[in-house]
């Protein structure tokens, strides 16, 4: 691989296209400069012109600009939307304009857009996963040229349906055929940034996208029209406004990106048993992006893999250092792998590690109310979480009455999946669904049933190596009947023996007698 400097692809056209709409005595100062570094031109009026370049600010001339100056520039661009943004047909240069209060231009910002092919490759595999994607950073520091870089690998590589919702035309340039720089992409223009959220419903209802990509997530009605697109199975890929994942959950009118927060009160008992004060502040719903990405630079980017986790921690003051991904010199990746702060095992983590020991158990919920279940999650305290869909899923939960159901059959079938029925969509269901499931006991001490949990799997593990049969310790009925469930899910066999309080039971190899 190459170093992302090198791939820069071939602009020497757009740069001279940018620099044509300039008057004639500044553009014979800008060829007498590195024009491959230039950044932005500045233009204010009564002030001169500057050229700004990394680390490095130069004067064009020593002539303040005039009112004719900054006619003869907007004469040759495209009409200034409401944003006050105009571009150039075909290039990602976006000029932006500063107004006196009469609506008279009096300033112009010509950026140099560049399309940038290698930095998406500190993303490929996140991309991939069909999971939808949020990047946070800073202005300036390359979000833009991301979403674009992988809106082409997504409709290039991997042929995916892709549509951009392009507010700005910073994504596919100005014009009415987009630039190259997306691939086959196919681009939705915005007319009024205010019309952003209803462009995206648009994209999803009209167009049949696989995935949808959109910049600068900034207002209610977006991350509403957000979680719309991602609650239809869409993949959704967008940056929003905030340099951290904390910054997002603090901005009361975008943290529903990645689940909001709520104060509850807790039971006594409840408040015991989580050993915090009675009022918590907890995740009020599922993200809308199951992957938030923070970009630190350029080449630089921290992932937080599973927002949801991630967001829990810091409601429970916990930093999620999350991994850090860094592109170096050479064009390889580098990956960092952080630890949090050390946190207390529960019972269902240990009981749910040994199949799934790459991290929490996946669910879908087919039909189902997926916030219905979280919240389910979150009071059991499981080591699980919500998907989208059923290609990212380990387990499907479905009502009986769809046992039947040819959407699901056709969306579970060839998967490496497992397909679980309960009766009714209720917290009541799904609570007994998930304690059967991750072996959850109710009033049992979470260090007695990891213990136990720990011993038993040791011993299938020397039932299995040995080929004989393994007594186990002593144990209460309930821990006895979870322990028959991990036996039985081994296709081993389990009796009991003894009498009680000592009753114990016996792992025999199956087909042993």
């Amino acid at each position: 691989m190459q170093n992302t400097d090198q791939n820069v692809t071939s602009h020497g056209e757009d740069i001279l296209l940018l620099v044509s709409v300039l008057p004639a005595q500044l553009q014979a100062a800008l060829f007498r400069l590195e024009l491959d570094k230039l950044l932005e031109v500045v233009m204010d009026l009564g002030r001169v012109p500057e050229a700004r370049f990394p680390g490095e600010v130069v004067r064009l001339s020593d002539n303040p600009v005039e009112h004719d100056d900054l006619i003869h520039v907007t004469a040759q661009l495209g009409e200034f939307g409401s944003d006050n943004r105009a571009g150039i047909e075909r290039t990602l240069h976006r000029i932006s304009a500063i107004r006196n209060r009469k609506g008279e231009i009096i300033g112009l910002t010509l950026r140099v857009g560049r399309a940038i092919i290698g930095g998406i490759e500190l993303l490929r595999d996140l991309i991939v996963t069909g999971q939808s994607l949020l990047i946070l950073g800073r202005p300036g520091i390359g979000k833009t040229t991301k979403l674009r870089e992988m809106a082409r690998v997504l409709a290039d590589d991997l042929r995916k349906r892709v549509i951009i919702i392009d507010t700005s035309n910073e994504i596919a340039g100005d014009g009415d055929i987009p630039h190259p720089g997306i691939g086959s992409a196919r681009r939705m223009q915005v007319d009024h940034v205010d019309r952003q959220h209803a462009v995206m419903i648009e994209a999803v209802e009209n167009h049949m996208p696989e995935v949808i990509i959109v910049d600068e997530i900034g207002t209610q009605a977006e991350a509403v029209a957000a979680r719309t697109i991602a609650e239809r199975g869409v993949q959704l890929i967008g940056t929003a406004h905030g340099n951290t994942l904390e910054n997002l959950l603090k901005n009361p009118t975008l943290s529903d990106l990645v689940g909001g927060v709520q104060v509850v009160t807790l039971s006594d008992e409840e408040a015991r048993r989580r050993r915090t004060t009675k009022t918590v502040s907890e995740r009020r719903t599922s993200p809308t992006f199951d992957i938030v990405v923070e970009m630190v630079n350029r080449d630089e980017l921290i992932v937080h893999a599973d927002t949801a986790v991630a967001v829990d921690k810091l409601l429970r003051g916990i930093a999620p250092h999350g991994e850090r991904r860094e592109q170096v010199a050479d064009g390889q990746i580098r990956v960092h792998k952080q630890e949090d702060e050390p946190q207390r095992p529960n019972a269902s983590d240990t009981a749910v590690a040994a199949s799934h020991p790459g991290g929490p158990v996946r669910i879908y919920p087919y039909a189902l109310s997926r916030d219905l279940l979280e919240r389910v999650i979150r009071q059991l305290r499981l080591n699980a979480r919500t998907v989208g869909g059923p290609e990212q899923a380990d387990i499907v939960i479905a009502q009986r009455s769809r046992r039947d159901d040819r959407r699901l059959i056709r969306m579970t079938e060839g998967r490496d999946l497992s397909v679980h029925f309960i009766k009714r969509n209720t917290a009541n269901e799904l609570r007994r669904f998930l304690e059967r499931t991750f072996y959850v006991i109710e009033g049992v001490e979470k260090d007695v049933v990891q213990e136990m949990v720990a011993e038993t799997e040791a011993a299938i593990r020397r039932v299995f190596e040995e080929g004989e049969s393994v007594a186990l310790c002593p144990r209460p009925p309930a821990l006895r009947k979870m322990q028959h469930r991990l036996i039985a899910g081994h296709g081993l066999l389990g009796e009991s023996e003894g009498k009680e309080p000592r009753r114990y039971l016996v792992i025999r190899p199956a087909g042993q007698k």
